[in-house]
């Protein structure tokens, strides 16, 4: 595997959508916006809206981009984790943003990046007119303390390729409107109090790769449709509400490589199907699993053994040369081993 493979998908198209441009004055809308958006916000201490002066968006604003023929701002990329940030001898893990977002940045209507991540201090809610953004490609709001719930008809924004709304205080369902965005390849919803259950149309996202809904209170089922995602590599259902079985389908996905269902209600038996299939790393512990006492059940001769319901044993190829990596959106590693053939399957028993 290419080295270049490992850089994580929302790195990628943070460097390819946060480029200076040379144009030095934005359209005189845009730039009143922009003010508005600012005053919303008070930065203390990361000096990063104190560059915001003068009409020189383009060229003088941190974090703000522009289409160098039309003036117009295209990107709004404010990441509190950049070590590039240059401004204050603040260090990342002490710079703080407070304030809310205005629904001020909706009349950026050539708006493709909107980045307000890891700010920790942000809250309010995600203003719902982020939905006439048409041209929205990232959307990255990480690390804030952000309530309230995703805009219903968030499936509106048919280019959205990156969602990601991780480590924030959102609650209420996954807008069954979000099975429409066909463009999507990140979604990363972790550590939140979102509820209820996966929308049964979600396999219909075809170009995602990364499906992060872990730390929540989701409920429900697995949606079969799942298994039908062509691209998808990694699925986190961790410590969620997820009942019933495991679908056959997960073991039927071509390119799933890390799938963590730890810490749900899941019952039934594990699909044969799973431990034939690409995944190199299972986690299935503190679930209600049982074990059909068949001792070829896994590959290669490694035994799956599980008692009381609770899988307890955990196994590994000790030849695994794991490379691990961390997307700058996500709370949890993932580990890509490259024997693509081995299996780590993670549990621990439960002291009842």
């Amino acid at each position: 595997m290419a080295m270049a493979s490992l850089v994580p998908l929302v790195v990628v198209l943070f460097l390819s959508a946060g480029s200076p441009s040379p144009i030095e004055s934005c359209a005189t809308g845009d730039l009143q916006s922009l003010l508005e958006f600012k005053s919303s916000l008070r930065d203390s201490n990361a000096g990063v809206l104190s560059t915001w002066t003068g009409s020189d968006c383009c060229s003088k604003w941190y974090g703000v981009s522009c289409n160098a023929a039309t003036g117009r701002v295209e990107g709004v990329n404010l990441h509190g984790a950049a070590a590039d940030l240059g401004i204050s001898e603040v260090s990342p893990a002490q710079r703080t943003i407070s304030g809310e977002i205005s629904p001020a940045i909706c009349r950026l209507d050539m708006l493709s990046t909107f980045v307000l991540a890891y700010w920790r201090n942000i809250s309010g809610s995600i203003p719902p007119c982020l939905t006439s953004l048409a041209k929205l490609r990232i959307l990255d709001l990480v690390g804030n303390q952000i309530a309230g719930r995703i805009p219903p008809d968030l499936g509106r924004l048919s280019r959205l390729t990156v969602i990601a709304l991780a480590d924030n205080q959102i609650s209420g369902q996954i807008p069954p409107s979000i099975s429409k965005l066909a463009a999507l390849m990140h979604l990363d919803l972790s550590n939140n109090r979102i509820t209820g259950s996966i929308p049964a149309s979600i396999g219909d996202l075809k170009m995602l790769s990364r499906a992060l809904l872990g730390g929540n209170q989701i409920s429900g089922s697995i949606p079969p449709s799942i298994g039908y995602m062509d691209r998808l590599s990694d699925l986190d259902l961790s410590g969620n509400r997820v009942s019933g079985q495991i679908p056959t389908t997960l073991g039927k996905t071509r390119v799933l490589s890390s799938l963590y269902l730890d810490g749900n209600s899941l019952s039934g038996f594990l699909p044969s199907t799973l431990l034939g299939s690409h995944v190199s790393i299972l986690n299935l512990s503190r679930n209600l699993l049982e074990d059909e006492g068949q001792d070829s059940f896994s590959p290669d001769g490694m035994k799956l053994a599980m008692s009381g319901h609770r899988l307890f044993f955990s196994s590994m190829d000790k030849s695994l040369d794991a490379t691990a990596w961390t997307a700058r959106s996500s709370s949890r590693p993932v580990h890509r081993p490259r024997l693509a053939r081995s299996i780590t399957i993670v549990g621990w028993m439960d002291e009842d």
